[in-house]
C-alpha cells in the first residue's frame, strides 16, 4: 500500500515539475515577445515626425542627419557592453534592465524642451534596444535550443512589425494628439516588456547569475571571439546588411523623388520595403536551420538585392513596385545572420559573445551607410556612385557570409 501510494506520489511531483518547466518556457516565451516589439519602436516611431519635430524644438535637417546615424551608432556600442553585463549580472538581469532603459528612455525624451535632451535620451532609448538586440539570440538558445528556427522566425517576425507598425501610425496619431503622444505610447511596451523578465528572475531565484559566471572559461570569451573567422564573417554578414538596408531606408525616398515621384508614393515605397521584410523573416530561420551551409541562400539574395539597384538606378519609375519587392527580400541576409547565432555556437555564453560581436561591429560599420551614400550623391551629382558602394558592400558580404555560412563552430575556431 505505502509503495502504491509513493508512485502515486512520485508520479505527481513529476507531472508539476513537468507543468511548472512548461508554463516556465511560456512564460519566457512571452518576455522574448515582448521585448522583441520594443527593438526598433523608438527608431521608427521618430523618423516620420523628425521634420515636424525639428519644427517645433528647432533643429535642422544636419540634425536630422545625427538622429539617423543615433540607431546604429548605439546599437554599436551596445554590442560591446551587452556580453560585459551578461558576463557580470546574467542574460536575463541584462534584458530585464534593458527594457526598462528602452522605456525609460523613450518616455523621458517627449518632455524634451530641447535638441540635446532628446537626442540623449533618445539614446539610452536605443542602448536598451541595442542590448536587447543581443541578447535575445542567447536567451532563445538557453530555452528553446529544441525549436530554434521556430522560435527564432517569431521574435524575427515581431522585430519587424515593430519596424513597421510604428512608422505606419506615427504621423496619424501625432495629427490626432500631438507628437509627443505619438513617440511617448512605445515607452509602454518597454515597460510592459520588462514585466516578465521581472516574473522570470523571480522564478529563478538568482539561478541567471550563478549561470553565467560558473565557468571560468568564460571570461575569456569576448576577448577570443575576435579571432575567430567564425565571428569575422558573421560581423562582415550583418554589418554589410544593416549597411545596405538602412541606405536604402534613409534614402530611397529622394531617389524616387528625383525621379518624379511624389512624396507619398516614396513614403509608401518605404512602407512596402519594410513590409517585405516579414517573408524573410518567416522563412529564412526554417531555411537556414535545415541547411549545413546555407551560402547558395545568400548568393540569392545578393542576385534579388543587385536587381532591385539596377532598376532603381536605371528606370525607377517603371515597374518601381517590383524593385521594392526584390529590394524588401534582399536582407534575408539579416534574419539568417541572427540565426546563425545561435546555430554557429554551442552555448548560451558562446552565442552571447557572437551576438555581441557581431551586433557591434556590425551595427559600427552600418551606421556609415546612410552618411556614405548620401556624401557620394552630393560629390558626384547622380545615383551611379552611390549604388557603386552599395555593389562593393555586396561584395563584403558575400565575403563575410563565406566564412559564417561553413558548418563549423564558434567555439572550435577561436
Amino acid at each position: 500500500m505505502d509503495d502504491r501510494r509513493d508512485v502515486v506520489v512520485s508520479v505527481d511531483a513529476a507531472e508539476i515539475t513537468k507543468r511548472s518547466l512548461i508554463e516556465g518556457r511560456l512564460l519566457v516565451l512571452a518576455a522574448i515577445i515582448m521585448s522583441a516589439l520594443t527593438l526598433r519602436a523608438a527608431v521608427t516611431a521618430f523618423s516620420p515626425l523628425a521634420e515636424t519635430i525639428g519644427a517645433q524644438i528647432g533643429y535642422g535637417a544636419g540634425i536630422v542627419g545625427v538622429f539617423g546615424m543615433l540607431p546604429t551608432a548605439m546599437f554599436g556600442v551596445a554590442g560591446l557592453v551587452a556580453p560585459l553585463l551578461v558576463r557580470r549580472f546574467g542574460l536575463e538581469r541584462t534584458v530585464f534592465v534593458a527594457m526598462l532603459l528602452a522605456g525609460a528612455g523613450s518616455l523621458v525624451r517627449v518632455f524634451a524642451g530641447g535638441t540635446g535632451e532628446l537626442l540623449a535620451f533618445s539614446g539610452v532609448a536605443l542602448l536598451g534596444m541595442g542590448i536587447g538586440n543581443v541578447v535575445i539570440p542567447p536567451l532563445v538558445k538557453r530555452y528553446f535550443g529544441d525549436h530554434l528556427a521556430a522560435i527564432s522566425s517569431l521574435y524575427i517576425v515581431m522585430v519587424q512589425l515593430s519596424t513597421v507598425v510604428p512608422a505606419f501610425i506615427a504621423v496619424p496619431v501625432a495629427q490626432a494628439h500631438g507628437w509627443r503622444i505619438s513617440m511617448g505610447v512605445w515607452a509602454m511596451v518597454g515597460f510592459a516588456a520588462a514585466i516578465p523578465w521581472l516574473v522570470v528572475l523571480r522564478d529563478r531565484r538568482g539561478r541567471d547569475s550563478v549561470d553565467s559566471t560558473a565557468l571560468p572559461a568564460r571570461a575569456a570569451s569576448t576577448g577570443k571571439v575576435w579571432r575567430s573567422p567564425v565571428a569575422w564573417g558573421m560581423a562582415g554578414m550583418f554589418g554589410m546588411t544593416s549597411l545596405t538596408t538602412y541606405a536604402m531606408f534613409t534614402w530611397l525616398p529622394k531617389i524616387l523623388s528625383d525621379a518624379g515621384a511624389s512624396a507619398g508614393f516614396g513614403g509608401s515605397m518605404v512602407g512596402l520595403f519594410a513590409l517585405i521584410g516579414l517573408i524573410p523573416a518567416l522563412g529564412a530561420p526554417t531555411v537556414v536551420s535545415r541547411m549545413p551551409n546555407p551560402f547558395p541562400v545568400v548568393v540569392g539574395a545578393m542576385v534579388l538585392f543587385a536587381t532591385a539597384f539596377v532598376g532603381l538606378l536605371v528606370a525607377p519609375m517603371h515597374a518601381t513596385v517590383l524593385w521594392v519587392v526584390l529590394l524588401g527580400l534582399g536582407p534575408s541576409t539579416f534574419p539568417m545572420a541572427l540565426t546563425l547565432i545561435n546555430l554557429r555556437t554551442r552555448t548560451p555564453q558562446g552565442s552571447a559573445a557572437l551576438s555581441g560581436f557581431t551586433q557591434g561591429v556590425g551595427y559600427a560599420i552600418a551606421c556609415l551607410g546612410p552618411l556614405l551614400f548620401g556624401l557620394l550623391h552630393t560629390w558626384s551629382g547622380g545615383w551611379l556612385a552611390p549604388f557603386a558602394m552599395l555593389f562593393v558592400a555586396l561584395g563584403v558580404l558575400l565575403a563575410g557570409a563565406w566564412q559564417a555560412c561553413k558548418p563549423r563552430m564558434l567555439e572550435d575556431s577561436w
